[in-house]
């Protein structure tokens, strides 16, 4: 039986994303939320400082792209949200262990939110079971890390636009490539493991 359901216009009724295999409920939701945060925070900690840029290569983005699959647009919204506030309270979130508002490298944790959004939107549609789809979405969504990302550090370094895209884009383009090819394998090969399992009356989110 198909997990989708015809609605009036031709628009279909939004798919089960992985969370949701844990059940629902708003303590489920909560622990799912932050266990999401931890994620990033977690994989954000395996940084390597560049001598040339403030911006780390870390496995931030990919931490959140998978998050924000796993976990559906608005639990991944929120989670974002949390691990943001987290960082400006002062908790060593960010990556490398950074934290705080004075940061040149805010405006990509500010576009991880959008990132997990859009990741999140595309699994809640169903690209998660499909390598293809799942990387378009993958694609787009480290783009928009890149579209917050460095406008903000050209504002908070004082750099043109040729200064911006050599230190917050243009040396991390292949890497994020690869974690976007391996975040979008992660979440089809989840559903493999798990036998396809649907949940069809899950709730959304």
């Amino acid at each position: 039986m198909s997990n989708t359901i015809a609605l009036p216009g031709g628009v279909s009724r939004r798919r089960p994303v992985l969370a949701e295999l844990a059940g629902r409920g708003r303590i489920k939701d909560v622990a799912l939320i932050a266990a999401g945060a931890a994620w990033v925070a977690a994989l954000g900690q395996l940084a390597i400082p560049l001598g040339f840029t403030p911006v780390p290569v870390s496995l931030g983005t990919f931490a959140v792209l998978t998050a924000g699959a796993a976990l559906g647009l608005r639990r991944a919204v929120a989670a974002m949200a949390l691990f943001l506030a987290a960082g400006l309270a002062g908790l060593p979130v960010f990556a490398g262990g950074q934290s705080g508002a004075g940061l040149p490298t805010l405006g990509y944790v500010l576009g991880y939110v959008m990132a997990a959004a859009l990741a999140g939107w595309g699994a809640r549609r169903g690209f998660d079971r499909s390598y293809v789809k799942n990387l378009a979405v993958m694609a787009a969504a480290s783009a928009t890390v890149y579209l917050v990302g460095v406008p903000y550090l050209m504002a908070a370094a004082d750099l043109d636009l040729s200064g911006g895209l050599a230190q917050g884009m243009l040396p991390f383009l292949v890497g994020d490539l690869v974690k976007a090819l391996a975040a979008a394998a992660a979440l089809p090969g989840a559903w493999w493991a798990l036998g396809g399992r649907r949940r069809p009356g899950a709730r959304e989110a």
